[in-house]
């Protein structure tokens, strides 16, 4: 068995986690498995993301707020929300007729190969 195969307790937690949350970066995900874990290091949870990107079990997402590497563990192309005061990072399904309208408005027939981001403010900060 190669390393790259190796499951341990911390990559379960890692994919757990990440099942439950959606996204997150290696500090999130290092501050979530220290409570459970209070010795495992920044380096295990980076080695454990790495491999699960290899492994395509994740994916990156949208940087943080903060510039931070994000990962997602949706898979299937979607593009995502994010808020611009808090952070929050949100899978979203815009729709085919909006691509059209942005190649458009980009004009010099240019097309949308990827995944889009949309910033803006979420419910929660809207309120405060």
């Amino acid at each position: 068995m190669s390393t790259l195969d190796r499951t341990t307790k911390y990559v379960t937690a890692v994919r757990d986690h990440m099942r439950v949350v959606g996204h997150a970066t290696n500090t999130d995900l290092l501050e979530a498995l220290r409570d459970e874990f209070p010795d495992v290091s920044a380096t295990t949870v980076h080695r454990i993301t790495s491999r699960l990107l290899e492994r395509r079990e994740l994916q990156l997402a949208p940087p943080s707020s903060e510039n931070a590497m994000q990962f997602d563990v949706n898979l299937a192309p979607h593009d995502h929300f994010m808020c611009t005061h808090c952070g929050l990072l949100r899978d979203a399904t815009l729709s085919e007729k909006l691509r059209p309208l942005v190649e458009q408005s980009i004009g010099d027939g240019c097309t949308i190969s990827g995944s889009l981001t949309i910033s803006g403010i979420c419910k929660s900060c809207h309120k405060e």
